[in-house]
């Protein structure tokens, strides 16, 4: 399976036009344009595709990660199970897609939910292309894959990411605030939960007061993506808070294990489910700040090399996309400015 951003095959390559050049950051390469949020890097033959949170899914090509063309968004209209199981879903706000390629077919994963509860879905839908220009392009519902409710589950079901464990079966992790990040085993069509489910928690933090199901609360973290490299699963997060400008103080946290199950521990040996993760990408630190938080990345090995692509406030209030070469140290993920 290629997940999040291995070339998959060749395939016609869209015009590139109306981009502007990268802006060099502190902290790293952002583009001024396209605004992202929540992306996800992929490529397919000898283009790049940047797909992110809102308007159906939206979708952005480039044949040099820097200059970018809009392509059309995955959904047009919302799959009629959303709204069944979301009766006061409106709109196309699905959020934080992950894609993966396996036996000839691209899998995206999305969610959406009542925005500040835990009443949440995480949807599929599949392809055999990502080239629009392609006379096999069509995006399939597959349904929903898991559903977080109200009252009843202490976890939510957004920000999903598709892991494979070295037997080649699919793993589901997800989740933010409330009492952690979750995992769990996928049936081999990558559209159901296995059973019997069993549900892990691969990343927690401590929180001030008694979980609340209609309030997050402290304790934030969010946006799992599991990366497998060498011997290891690397699990990378999101720290603090997202979604208010230069007030954000969203961060980048990873730890590794050998299991997919975990236990994910950091540097410093902390279970992350215990509240450990080492900051591996934050905003600036010190004046003239240009960078003030970055986070939600996901994880591609591509061109002969890994590349880490996340979302970032800058002076205004809009999210960029920011794209980073990995390197590996001593076995630990190093972000190379």
């Amino acid at each position: 399976m290629l997940a999040c951003g291995i070339s998959a095959y060749a395939q016609q390559t869209p015009p590139v036009n109306n981009a502007r050049r990268p802006t060099r950051m502190q902290v790293g390469d952002v583009t001024t344009d396209p605004v992202v949020r929540d992306p996800c890097l992929v490529k397919e033959g000898d283009t790049y595709y940047a797909y992110h949170t809102g308007g159906g899914i939206q979708v952005w090509s480039s044949k040099d990660m820097k200059s970018w063309t809009k392509q059309p968004s995955v959904f047009s209209g919302a799959p009629e199970w959303v709204a069944q199981k979301l009766p006061a879903f409106k709109g196309l706000g699905f959020w934080a897609p992950d894609l993966s390629f396996h036996k000839g077919t691209w899998y995206l994963y999305y969610a959406t939910s009542l925005f500040g509860t835990n009443t949440s879905v995480i949807g599929v839908a599949t392809n055999k292309t990502l080239d629009p220009k392609s006379k096999d392009y069509k995006w399939v519902d597959g349904g929903m894959v898991v559903q977080s409710v109200l009252g009843r589950d202490a976890w939510n079901a957004i920000d999903p990411n598709l892991a494979v464990d070295e037997n080649g079966t699919g793993w589901l992790s997800f989740g933010s605030h409330w009492n952690g990040l979750k995992l769990v085993k996928l049936n081999p069509d990558l559209k159901t939960v296995a059973e019997p489910q069993e549900w892990y928690t691969i990343a927690s933090r401590p929180r001030d007061y008694k979980y609340n199901d209609k309030d997050p609360g402290d304790g934030a973290l969010e946006a799992p993506f599991i990366y497998k490299k060498d011997n290891y699963y690397y699990l990378f997060l999101s720290w603090d808070s997202c979604c208010s400008g230069v007030r954000s103080t969203y961060n980048i946290r990873v730890g590794r294990a050998e299991k997919i199950t975990g236990p994910y521990l950091d540097r410093d040996g902390k279970d992350l489910a215990k509240g450990g993760g080492t900051l591996l990408l934050g905003g600036d630190t010190t004046e003239p700040k240009t960078v003030y938080a970055l986070g939600h990345n996901s994880v591609a090995g591509f061109d002969g090399a890994d590349w880490m692509a996340y979302h970032t406030y800058t002076t205004d209030r809009d999210q960029h996309l920011g794209i980073r070469k990995l390197s590996w140290e001593n076995g630990w993920p190093v972000v190379k400015k």
